[in-house]
């Protein structure tokens, strides 16, 4: 555990390094580097108390080469949404052992967003768009997209793969395995994308309708809406004058009062409405439908028991990577998550596979 804490930080320093450089704004690349250099002093640290050697262990594990992979592939506004989310896991990771343990909650443990945002607000060469273009980075699909794959191939392998053994079971391996197996694909599929769709479209179509309904109230009751402004920044512990000061400045472009009471009152941030559902669902059905191929493949060839017990490997090798990806995310050992994986897929399939057969044997006797 020591060692892991160890190269959490490692890891993250390593990885801020790697946004700095590879960040065009200069400002903002300045962010990342003392972030970068908060997680090293972090490390050694940790190596201090430990007793351990940090030059010994100052490079990256493979998770965050991995990452730092991706990142070059499809952008490093994915490897900084995972590094958020892993900020979030070791803040509520000290949270929970503090409490545990009956320590005092300081207010420092919390996560290194908040850090992000203070340097920003606290580094005077920071604009506007600056500081805009930097919230928006962190809150885009980032590493949510890279879950996405990554569970969206999960759902569409287990699924299928139970479906396919529940077939194979009842027929033993033999006609409809195949059919059953295209059908599940295509079927769970499109299920998936259509969930989707409508996931993104009803969230959008509420968020627009409060953003229109706050409009309304802009325009018929504006002296109100400055009150709501001026208590808002009062709230965050700007002095009322000064906070009744702004409010006013803001309410003289209505426009400009309406996205910020939109983002502070309601908590919604209109870049993220323009996220495609259509785009959203193509994703979901693709990721889907490469999960689930790999169990029907092997029947497209082969047929009987050899067809079972290379899809069975087969599916159990997807298992594993998957679960292996899925400590991205979650800094696990891979192994663990990896054979973990394997064991609630493979006895999945055994239940399905089992019950088939009893069915088969049921039907045929």
């Amino acid at each position: 555990m020591k060692n892991k804490n160890l190269q959490t930080e490692i890891d993250a320093s390593y990885l801020y390094q790697k946004l700095a450089e590879h960040e065009p704004d200069m400002t903002i690349a300045n962010v990342f580097r003392q972030m970068s250099d908060i997680e090293k002093g972090h490390a050694e640290a940790f190596a201090k108390s430990y007793n351990v050697s940090f030059e010994n262990l100052m490079q990256p594990s493979w998770r965050a080469k991995t990452l730092n992979t991706i990142g070059k592939i499809f952008g490093y506004g994915y490897v900084l949404g995972v590094l958020m989310d892993t900020e979030k896991s070791i803040a509520n990771a000290v949270i929970s052992t503090k409490n545990k343990y009956k320590k005092e909650i300081t207010g420092t443990e919390t996560n290194h967003v908040k850090i992000l945002r203070s340097i920003l607000e606290k580094e005077t060469k920071v604009t506007g768009p600056q500081l805009s273009r930097f919230e928006k980075s962190h809150r885009s699909v980032g590493g949510n997209a890279i879950r996405a794959a990554v569970l969206g191939g999960n759902d569409g392998l287990v699924s299928n793969f139970s479906l396919v053994m529940g077939i194979a079971g009842a027929t033993a391996g033999q006609e409809g395995v195949l059919l059953a197996g295209l059908a599940g694909l295509l079927a769970g599929a499109l299920s998936m994308a259509l969930g989707e769709w409508i996931s993104v479209t009803s969230s959008r179509e509420l968020y627009e309708n409060q953003m229109q309904i706050e409009m309304e109230e802009l325009e018929t009751n504006p002296e109100g809406e400055m009150k709501e402004l001026a208590l808002i920044y009062f709230a965050k512990g700007i002095p009322e004058k000064q906070a009744q000061e702004m409010a006013t400045e803001i309410m003289k472009d209505k426009g400009h009062a309406h996205e910020i009471l939109v983002k502070e009152e309601l908590g919604i941030n209109a870049e993220e409405l323009k996220g495609s559902a259509f785009e959203a669902a193509v994703y979901s059905f693709i990721f889907f439908s490469i999960g689930a191929v790999i169990p029907v493949l092997p029947f497209i060839f082969l047929s009987g028991m050899q067809a079972i017990l290379i899809s069975v490997s087969a599916s159990a090798i997807g298992l594993f990577l998957i679960g292996a990806a899925i400590t991205l995310f979650t800094g696990k050992n891979v192994w663990y998550s990896g054979f973990r994986q394997v064991f609630f897929g493979l006895a999945a399939a055994a239940i399905t596979f089992g019950i088939g057969k009893l069915i088969g044997v049921s039907v045929t006797g």
